[in-house]
């Protein structure tokens, strides 16, 4: 007589009926899912860069034309709108110890010539 118990899988037997796939099997289905949906992301956004060379181009040649400054990434103070114009000692201009008051002055790092 087999010392398993009616209802529970036999050591290395088949599991019962209706248990359905196997936890590692739906792991792979989703992982090769996932890849699909993936290398799908990768082709869009290379079509899409090519589409939009000519908007691209346009656009520098205004900005060229035009003479704008650099990107303006926030709007709060005066040193974290454009970095690249940024007085070093702009954020310490109350104190050395003065708390940052602007949330983006907390995102933005320092410049990278203040590592060197």
């Amino acid at each position: 007589m087999s010392s398993a118990r009616p209802g529970n899988p036999v050591p290395g037997g088949s599991a019962a009926a209706g248990a359905g796939p196997r936890t590692s099997s739906l792991f792979l289905a989703l992982t090769l899912v996932q890849a699909v949906l993936l290398g799908l992301c990768l082709l869009h956004a290379g079509l899409a860069g090519e589409a939009a060379r000519p908007a691209v181009a346009r656009r520098a040649a205004t900005v060229k034309a035009l003479g704008l400054t650099d990107l303006c990434l926030f709007t709060d103070a005066s040193y974290t709108r454009h970095l690249a114009l940024a007085d070093v000692h702009a954020p310490l201009q109350e104190h050395p110890l003065c708390l940052e008051h602007f949330p983006a002055g907390s995102l933005a790092g320092p410049p990278e010539a203040l590592g060197r």
